[in-house]
């Protein structure tokens, strides 16, 4: 498919259902955003398998929307990943992304972060792909943060690894400059995904430009996250101050929005 998919991520059913339902073909269940919004913590690897399992059948359930789940490190060793992309793919994701940071991990774009040896690298994402060939319904995204611990030889090292391996979908976490992304793009066949984080490592550039260097995925890991505290924080300071939020959604959209609409006509059916 030509050019660039843009992808907002989600944190919840509903930000999955608004995105859904703003015309977007595809969605990412952050583990960023939803470690802040289900624990209000930092996404430092606090955020358990389990939780995020439930978090993903909800947002799966919410949206007809492929959707691709954060898998983190695979939770263990690779027994572990193949359980997990095997969970990933019953809750009902398109597609599930396995990194090589040593567990506990943390944000790509935060400091602290360390990467597990090739080896075991490698391991996690052949362990993924078995899971996939051996029914698992589901693609294999394989990231790499060696980039920002090891340089960018050896992240390359790694996703020509991964792609060998037989992962899907490729991400090159944080290049740091758009040489770095085009030599990303130009290293390695397949699809490719750009992170797009404001105030991050890497230049955020439109999605034209991105398909034109070679990637197939655009995404915007916390910009929902971001407007929905700053939304937020606008209709608290106003309540604070006896004032009614300057930014409110008609009840009567909220209402179609959740589904009551829906629910009361299904509800008909069965008077």
């Amino acid at each position: 498919m030509p050019g660039c998919l843009t992808v907002p991520a989600c944190f919840d059913a509903l930000s999955a259902k608004l995105i859904e339902r703003a015309g977007f073909k595809a969605t990412f269940m952050s583990g960023f955003s939803v470690a802040g919004a289900r624990l209000g913590m930092p996404d430092t690897g606090l955020i358990s398998y389990g939780e995020m399992l439930d978090q993903g059948r909800n947002i799966c359930a919410a949206t007809s929307l492929p959707v691709i789940g954060d898998g983190d490190t695979g939770y263990g060793n690779p027994m572990n990943v193949r359980h997990t992309v095997r969970g990933y793919a019953a809750a009902g994701f398109a597609c599930v992304m396995i990194e090589d940071q040593v567990a506990p991990k943390r944000c790509g774009h935060t400091e602290g972060k360390q990467v597990v040896g090739r080896d075991e690298a490698l391991t996690r994402i052949r362990a993924a792909v078995d899971a996939r060939n051996d029914g698992a319904d589901i693609l294999v995204m394989a990231r790499t943060d060696a980039n920002a611990t090891d340089g960018f030889e050896e992240a390359i090292w790694r996703i020509r690894a991964f792609a060998e391996a037989g992962a899907d979908i490729l991400f090159l976490e944080a290049p740091n400059s758009e040489r770095e992304m085009r030599a990303f793009c130009d290293a390695v066949p397949g699809p490719k995904m750009a992170n797009m984080l404001e105030g991050g490592a890497t230049p955020v550039l439109p999605p034209d430009e991105l398909g034109k260097m070679g990637f197939k995925i655009a995404l915007y890991p916390i910009d929902l996250l971001s407007t929905s505290i700053a939304a937020m924080n606008e209709a608290l300071a106003a309540l604070n101050a006896g004032k009614r939020p300057p930014r409110l959604v008609k009840f009567s959209e909220m209402r179609e929005i959740v589904g009551f609409d829906q629910y009361r006509k299904d509800e008909d059916r069965f008077a």
